[in-house]
């Protein structure tokens, strides 16, 4: 079916009942998880937004998990996210929630160089095997670092699986909505930032993961990367969660055994 509404097709909150209580729900539910967990706070950069909260697992970590916030790169903080690391931290994770900066103060070309200056930050602080997952915008953000050139390769050969949660995996749509004035966006920036139009890495582990209750066009953008980069050589698997949408499908990586926290780590 042919997109005559690209503004619609990209709208989630005026499709889920009661959306506004999960934007009221999420920077309290993270605030009581930071109190409990109290993070190591770390700069990778200068500017304001350029930090990451790590949260610390008892014992020595079992490896470093990623997690990347959406809000279609103009809204949101990782701080309005913590709860989401409670699932990889009873796992025996240390977990990095990214913070950068926002459109419009930032394109997403350097939205792109910020979260791989904080991974790279990040993994020479924490050994072990690296797993990234990101939610929307942050699920382009997840697959953008594992696309050839990057990261540096010592970091990225360290990743062991990449999850994007409902993400935008190809631009270009988003040339034909009104946020296209915010983000900057372009017809290269567009393409040179999409991951469905890159190359993943060799030996790239990929879940694209989005709930069965979203938007058509999220249902097909998590589609099309699995399918392109399994052209590309990539293990790559697409994921339907029944009745799940945009907002409540991210609550799989509150739990240890949370549908995504289980996507993430127990994948066989």
């Amino acid at each position: 079916m042919q997109i005559t509404d690209f503004d619609d097709a990209y709208q989630n909150a005026a499709y889920i009942a009661d959306a506004d209580q999960y934007l009221t729900k999420w920077p309290e539910k993270a605030a009581a998880f930071r109190a409990k967990y109290p993070p190591e706070t770390l700069a990778y950069g200068s500017g304001e937004r350029q930090f990451v909260d790590l949260f610390h697992p008892k014992g020595v970590p079992q490896g470093l998990t990623i997690i990347i916030h959406g809000g279609y790169w103009l809204r949101f903080e990782c701080r309005d996210f913590s709860h989401l690391a409670g699932g990889a931290l009873d796992r025996g994770q240390a977990v990095a929630m990214i913070n950068y900066t926002l459109a419009p103060q930032a394109r997403i070309t350097q939205i792109v160089d910020e979260v791989a200056q904080a991974v790279c930050l990040l993994s020479d602080k924490i050994n072990g095997p690296i797993h990234i997952t990101g939610h929307s915008a942050g699920g382009h953000l997840a697959t953008r670092m594992t696309c050839l050139g990057a990261l540096p390769e010592e970091t990225a050969a360290r990743i062991a699986h990449v999850m994007s949660i409902s993400g935008v995996h190809d631009l270009r749509p988003l040339m034909k909505t009104s946020m296209r004035q915010s983000l900057h966006l372009d017809p290269e920036e567009a393409i040179a930032q999409s991951p469905a139009l890159l190359t993943p890495r060799p030996n790239t582990v990929l879940t694209a993961v989005v709930g069965a209750d979203e938007r058509p066009e999220f249902l097909r953008q998590n589609d099309l990367l699995a399918n392109i980069w399994t052209g590309c050589g990539a293990d790559t698997r697409a994921v339907h969660l029944s009745d799940l949408h945009h907002f409540n499908v991210i609550e799989g990586l509150e739990t240890s055994e949370g549908a995504l926290t289980k996507l993430l780590f127990d994948r066989g």
